[in-house]
């Protein structure tokens, strides 16, 4: 089966994503960025979902991160966030993420279809 990382500290949003994905997806989690840096590289994941509010380190700094180390760079990585003002998707997508999706989520089979997208577009 093939694994996605999700890097979300609601315990509420974790749990709801990992229902929507759980059953097409291993599922590798982190409550923060600092953990989630440090486990990526050997998790073998295939795309990040990853939480824009996190504390200690936001997920902006976390993409940072990931796009400057060799094992991470390649990785599709999602914005899940709920800053969902007009010009939100543009600013994230500007940062260099490659997909956005918002929270609350409302549209399983929007980011069941994004993610298997973004999967089957790096192999």
């Amino acid at each position: 089966m093939r694994r996605i990382a999700i890097v979300e500290d609601n315990p509420d949003n974790l749990m709801l994503a990992e229902a929507i994905l759980g059953s097409l997806y291993e599922i590798v989690s982190y409550e923060n960025g600092i953990d989630a840096l440090a486990g990526l590289p050997d998790a073998k994941v295939e795309l990040v979902l990853l939480d824009i509010s996190l504390p200690r380190m936001d997920g902006v700094a976390v993409l940072e991160s990931m796009r400057l180390d060799d094992n991470l760079k390649h990785l599709p990585v999602i914005a899940l966030t709920a800053h969902a003002m007009v010009g939100d998707r543009e600013k994230y997508m500007g940062k260099g993420f490659d997909e956005y999706f918002t929270k609350p989520i409302v549209d399983f089979n929007a980011l069941i279809e994004m993610v298997a997208r973004l999967i089957d577009t790096v192999h």
